[in-house]
């Protein structure tokens, strides 16, 4: 087959059945992506013959002649398409795994088709950026700067990375090509929802011709583990197996294929016969903890840390604080319901994703799609047996997280077939494969009984909580202690309780997922909340108003006299409350109408028109330490070297650190390399989550930046003015009385004095007395607290349960806003993913563990003409704990917006809705009974 690719002719065989983005990749054009393999996402878009195509779609036996054109071919790095620049100029990407197809796609827009850009970008999705600052890229809006030197804090800074993302030019996990014969793994999956293996023979497949090797549960390491990962492995209960005899889910892994490629391990997988025992299972938690019934992991003892494992209950908590009981039964008001959340997937647009190798040091090298390279280095040692020095792993930049990517799910395999066949191997999820295997966030019944006087004083406050773990533990402990912790002690009351437990049944696991539970319970506490404020008669912002912590209050759950390294680091609660009030009072800036965003309401008898509130708490990192240990060095050439194991998968933290040592050293952030998420270039880093990545590695980054600045300025004192070692330790100078200059692009500017005129000590002079090396790090505590407040306005059409949003306003207390313009994207991408969680998605099963929505086109992922654009605002504070004052700001958008939504609709209808996704059918329903 000939044609051509961006001006390059091209032979090369096709396959029958091969479409065309396999075709490309196949010959190094790593910048198409593989998104869905189902013309659903668009990330794999490609001109052909200049018309925009899905290439997941297009069969390659149509190329014949014809002209492909990718993103790489619209314009480099050096001479890129106005529209490459644009997108560059607005920020337009976040992780950036869509953006390639995007502007394939918008390529061929006219000025006319700006109107049009929700029906033009239908087939185009993006997780992350909630699709503003797409729209601004393709209108011309420039969101960006170029700061001067020491003053890129504060700034709104593009990320490094941007032109190359751009371009097609940046490397995500799998766009590389290996110098020897790449092998491919595929899976067999269980086909039963709880079954126990009696027989497996897998001699047909193993004959078959290009298969190397197939695994069994015989072949399994028999370290028991877990697939969340944390600081402390003990976090998670160890329940989990390489390859399990049992199965405890509809496909969970039967064996494994490595094969010449993916075509023969899959047809390897149809040739291993398998014989199962049917066992009995459970798929409703609530019957999961009732006597007699399936157990989940009931043969499991105390090493795996499961709390009852004989009632299938993973982690519980159960406590009081006075006595909510008495409190309720006093009350002036109360209110009392049962709420329920869904499982959604965080639909990342990069697939789970493995590749491993033995380097010439016969060392195991992973890269893979991982927020926590060096946890995943760690655990694959503990399942191995392996030296932490024999093993590196690697993060290139991932695309997209959301704390699915906190997972160990590819990484054992893979390693286990690089072990035997000593050839490089690739284990790649399908989209498929992220909806029915991969952990999707914890589905909750959240019971909540509230009560207050008549001024709207919190009496009491109670909450009961199911969660559905699904077959495995992962992040089941660490997501039901942290879902009632926050969402509970935002508020003070002298009476509160909390019964939570965590349970397993036979459907597909759960994990982290952006919030890790608050979220979930935030839904049903604000909910109870805004019907309290209704029966009160009191507006919802002024109840909140009346009952949240201030200062000098203790955040307590359930235990007043519990320690906590939470502080309040600075506090902007009071002005988010304000600025969302305030800014649904005012009519709504031009900028924010949008293709939900247009604040007129639609006119008809069946259109009703409501505003509501919500708010959020969330710690600013993890508990129970949380590490960052980095580097950064003076270059001869007067760049900077940092070494820090953050990945970067849309988070921004990349961006930061760059402005945060660039502020620091008195440079530009394009003199700052950064060498990052790989286990041989940085100390150690817990990894990118909880939104750590800026108030942890940042503010360890900023400290080694301070001790690096200190040294320059003492070794040039002494270079100029003859006063100390110029070869000691650059740290501590002879004396400090000299130690006199300024950290400036080129060197170290040392102004005049007695010994003589004003002088730039230049970086080889200062290296003249050998390296310039300072560290830093930080440990994850104390922590502090960060707020955000939402309110929306919607309008309800009551003969059909549709749901449209006229407005939608998020305050955020992020302390210092160290980058304006990510930051905003960062709210627009929580809220826009907590808007398909309010209203449109949901993982469905059918009763008994098999997914029935495996595929974005019946999962509805919010695509470009579902979204508003959302205002933006930051309170005015500097958190006494963070790095130049700041907080995070990656999870906490999400968290208040699915309550907000909700009230809203009570609302404009009257008729509280109590379950997600809030979708048409749902609302409907609820208003016919």
């Amino acid at each position: 087959m000939r044609f051509d690719v961006n001006g390059e002719p091209l032979e090369t065989e096709v396959l029958p059945g091969q479409v065309l983005r396999t075709v490309l990749r196949e010959n190094a054009h790593f910048e198409v992506k593989k998104g869905c393999d189902a013309g659903d996402c668009g990330a794999c878009s490609v001109l052909v013959d200049g018309e925009p195509v899905h290439s997941c779609i297009y069969p390659a036996h149509r190329l014949e002649g014809r002209s492909v054109t990718t993103v790489s071919g619209l314009g480099t790095p050096e001479h890129p398409h106005p529209l490459q620049q644009a997108f560059v100029d607005a920020a337009g990407m976040q992780c950036g795994f869509c953006t390639a197809g995007m502007i394939v796609t918008a390529s061929t827009f006219t000025a006319d088709d700006v109107d049009d850009l929700p029906r033009l970008l239908k087939g185009n999705l993006c997780r992350c950026t909630g699709y503003r600052s797409v729209r601004d890229a393709i209108c011309g809006v420039t969101n960006t700067v170029t700061p001067a030197a020491g003053e890129a804090a504060g700034r709104s800074v593009g990320a490094p990375a941007a032109m190359r993302v751009a371009t097609g030019r940046e490397e995500y996990t799998l766009d590389f090509t290996t110098p020897t014969k790449l092998l491919h793994l595929a899976v067999l999956k269980s086909p039963h929802a709880h079954a126990r293996i009696t027989a497996i023979d897998t001699a047909e497949a193993e004959a078959l011709d290009g298969v190397r090797v197939v695994f069994t549960h015989r072949d399994s390491p028999t370290t028991l583990f877990s697939t969340g990962r944390h600081e402390s492995r003990d976090d998670d209960p160890d329940d989990t197996l390489v390859l399990d005899p049992v199965l405890r889910f509809r496909g969970q892994r039967v064996a494994a294929v490595v094969a010449d490629s993916v075509r023969i391990a899959e047809n390897a997988l149809a040739l291993i016969r398998v014989e199962y025992e049917v066992l009995p299972a459970v798929f409703d938690p609530a019957l999961a903890r009732e006597p007699g019934a399936p157990l989940v992991h009931g043969e499991k003892g105390q090493e795996s840390r499961i709390s009852e494992p004989h009632r299938n209950v993973v982690a519980q908590m159960h406590g009081e604080t006075g006595d909510v009981d008495a409190a309720l039964a006093t009350s002036a008001a109360t209110v009392e319901g049962v709420w329920q959340t869904q499982r959604v997937t965080h639909a990342a647009l990069e697939t789970h994703a493995a590749r491993g190798w033995l380097d010439d040091a016969g060392r195991l090298v992973l890269r893979t799609s991982t927020q926590v390279p060096f946890l995943v280095r760690d655990e694959i040692c503990h399942i191995f047996g392996l030296e932490t020095d024999r093993v590196r792993v690697v993060a290139a930049r991932v695309g997209g997280g959301f704390g699915g990517k906190q997972e160990l799910l590819t990484e054992d395999l893979v390693t286990m077939a690089v072990l035997a066949t000593g050839s490089p191997v690739q284990y790649e999820f399908t989209r498929d494969d992220e909806f029915t295997i991969a952990p999707v966030r914890h589905p909750m019944r959240v019971g909540v009984r509230v009560g207050a006087d008549a001024d709207g004083t919190l009496t009491a406050l109670a909450v009961d909580e199911l969660m559905d773990t699904g077959a495995y533990g992962n992040h089941g402990i660490g997501v039901m202690f942290h879902s009632v912790h926050e969402s509970v002690s935002v508020y003070r009351a002298p009476n509160k309780r909390v019964d939570a437990e965590s349970v397993y049944t036979n459907n597909p696991p759960s994990g982290a997922f952006r919030g890790y539970g608050l979220g979930q319970v935030i839904f049903a506490v604000e909910s109870a909340l805004d019907e309290l404020a209704r029966k009160l008669g009191i507006d919802p912002f002024e109840l909140r108003r009346r009952n949240v912590v201030r200062p000098g209050d203790h955040m307590t759950v359930v235990d007043p006299d519990e320690e906590s390294d939470l502080l309040y680091g600075s506090y902007g609660l009071d002005q988010c409350l304000d600025l969302v009030e305030e800014a649904l009072a005012s009519p709504a800036p031009a900028s924010t109408a949008g293709p939900l965003g247009d604040p007129v309401a639609p006119t008809g008898p069946t259109w009703r028109v409501g505003t509501g509130m919500a708010m959020a708490m969330i710690a600013t990192m993890p508990p129970r330490g949380h590490f960052a240990d980095t580097t950064v060095e003076l270059l001869p050439s007067g760049d900077y070297a940092i070494g820090v194991g953050t990945a970067e998968f849309g988070n921004g933290t990349t961006t930061v650190h760059g402005q945060l040592v660039a502020t620091a050293l008195g440079t530009t952030p394009d003199r700052v390399i950064i060498h990052q998420s790989d286990t041989d270039v940085a100390r150690y880093d817990t990894g990118a989550f909880g939104s750590a990545g800026v108030v942890v590695a940042g503010k360890a980054l900023h400290a080694a930046s301070l001790k690096l600045r200190a040294a320059m300025v003492a070794r040039a004192s002494a270079i100029v003015t003859g006063v100390g070692d110029v070869a000691q330790d650059p740290a501590v100078p002879t004396s400090t009385a000299v130690a006199v200059g300024e950290a400036v692009p080129g060197g170290v500017l040392v102004p005049a004095g007695p010994w003589g005129e004003e002088r730039l000590v230049t970086p080889a002079e200062l290296l003249s007395g050998g390296p310039l090396v300072a560290d830093g790090s930080h440990d994850g505590t104390p922590r502090s607290v960060a707020f955000n407040v939402h309110g929306f306005r919607v309008a309800v059409d009551t003969a059909t349960g549709e749901v449209r949003i006229l407005r939608s306003v998020q305050a955020a207390d992020a302390g210092t806003v160290l980058n304006p313009e990510q930051l905003r994207g960062q709210v627009e991408g929580g809220t826009a993913q907590a808007i398909g969680t309010a209203l449109y998605e949901e993982v469905m099963l059918d009763g008994a563990g098999t997914v029935t929505t495996p595929a974005f086109r019946n999962y509805r992922t919010p695509k470009f003409s579902d979204l508003p654009v959302t205002e933006v605002h930051f309170a005015e504070t500097h958190d006494a704990l963070g790095p130049l004052g700041a907080k995070s700001m990656s999870e906490a958008p999400y968290n208040p917006v699915a309550p907000a939504l909700a009230n809203a609709i009570r609302d404009a209808i009257g008729v509280r809705q109590h379950e997600l996704p809030m979708s048409r059918d749902r609302v409907w329903r609820s208003l016919q009974a």
